[in-house]
């Protein structure tokens, strides 16, 4: 089974008749302890988002990896999605950090993570994530995501600025997405 994926208006524009794609220079897949602390280094580069441990980042490896995606190419990790299924909402798959490397952005890369997610995880009707109000490329990757399956996205107040205490943290509201319509091939 796949979910339904409506091409995006760039993909059509892109696409020309009878042109043969290029091949796609990563794989896509579930992340093993090995890519732990390549994981680490890759959010490293990423700022805004937040570094955590390496031991963290182990932990989303082995006890998460059927929820999280990493793109590899040759030996380098260019991408990293850590997301789990929210515990009271198991058809809701919580997606905590996206990381495209400088190198892979404007690729469409954070895109195409999110979409093996939704192929690979079972029965995710929705998509729940926080991203706070500047972070306008993060925004527009899930709308667009949300666009390309032509479902409703909903923001709500989440984690007020006063949650992170001491920290100066913008506040971060829940963007929420779905229904996703899983089709059978």
């Amino acid at each position: 089974m796949r979910y339904l994926f409506i091409p995006s208006k760039a993909e059509k524009n892109n696409a020309t008749a009878g042109e043969v794609a290029e091949p796609d220079p990563w794989v896509l897949r579930t992340p093993g302890l090995q890519d732990g602390y390549a994981i680490h280094q890759l959010i490293a580069a990423c700022p805004p988002l937040d570094l955590n441990s390496v031991y963290v980042y182990l932990l989303l490896c082995e006890h998460f990896s059927g929820t999280c995606v990493v793109a590899a190419r040759e030996h380098d990790v260019d991408g990293f999605i850590s997301a789990y299924r929210l515990p009271e909402k198991p058809n809701t798959l919580f997606v905590w950090q996206v990381a495209v490397h400088e190198r892979a952005r404007g690729s469409g890369l954070g895109q195409r993570m999110l979409q093996y997610l939704l192929e690979h995880v079972a029965d995710v009707q929705f998509i729940e994530t926080t991203v706070s109000p500047d972070n306008q490329a993060s925004r527009r990757m899930f709308e667009s995501l949300a666009q390309d399956h032509a479902v409703s996205l909903q923001e709500s107040e989440f984690f007020e600025q006063s949650a992170f205490g001491e920290q100066d943290h913008p506040s971060e509201p829940l963007l929420r997405m779905g229904p996703f319509v899983r089709i059978t091939a």
